[in-house]
């Protein structure tokens, strides 16, 4: 998603507009836990500050499809991320856009490194939630109290007592 900014740089434009619905491919999906990542609303702009820096302001919403922890159904998870800040720094700190900005920039590898730390670990659909998941000898351990501690452990549980 290339991004002109020659009539930002010259003075010619305060502004340039972003507004863009983007479906990543399986290149960009292929090494995450996403199934699918369509129809992303990148809606934003760039400007200049009062130092003549860029500032890119964006907001990215959207719907990332991933597979259930228990069942590994599709499970649809929202997102909506706020970027903003100055352009060159938020480039910087992504090293595959390590190129100086000139008059155009590809803000794709930003809005995909923002999307990528918004991947939830773990996702649960809601028919899982209600499943009894055990079977002849064994059963799922979640979260919830174990009711069967090992003694020697309950005596080291002890230690971490206040006095």
């Amino acid at each position: 998603m290339i991004i002109d900014l020659t009539r930002l740089r010259s003075g010619i434009d305060e502004e340039v507009i972003i507004d863009e619905i983007y479906s990543f491919s399986e290149e960009y999906i292929s090494n995450t836990d996403l199934l699918e990542l369509n129809d992303v609303k990148i809606e934003g702009k760039i400007t200049k500050d009062s130092l003549d820096d860029l500032v890119i302001d964006l907001v990215v919403k959207g719907i990332m499809v991933l597979p259930c922890s228990i069942t590994l159904e599709p499970v649809n998870q929202e997102f909506d991320i706020e970027i903003s800040g100055n352009l060159q720094e938020i480039v910087e700190e992504i090293e595959e856009n390590d190129k100086k900005i000139e008059n155009s920039i590809d803000i794709l590898p930003i809005i995909w490194e923002n999307i990528l730390m918004e991947i939830p670990i773990k996702v649960v659909s809601e028919g899982a939630r209600d499943k009894k998941i055990e079977g002849d000898g064994w059963r799922l351990i979640t979260d919830e109290k174990r009711e069967n501690i090992n003694p020697e452990f309950q005596k080291l549980s002890k230690l971490f007592e206040e006095k």
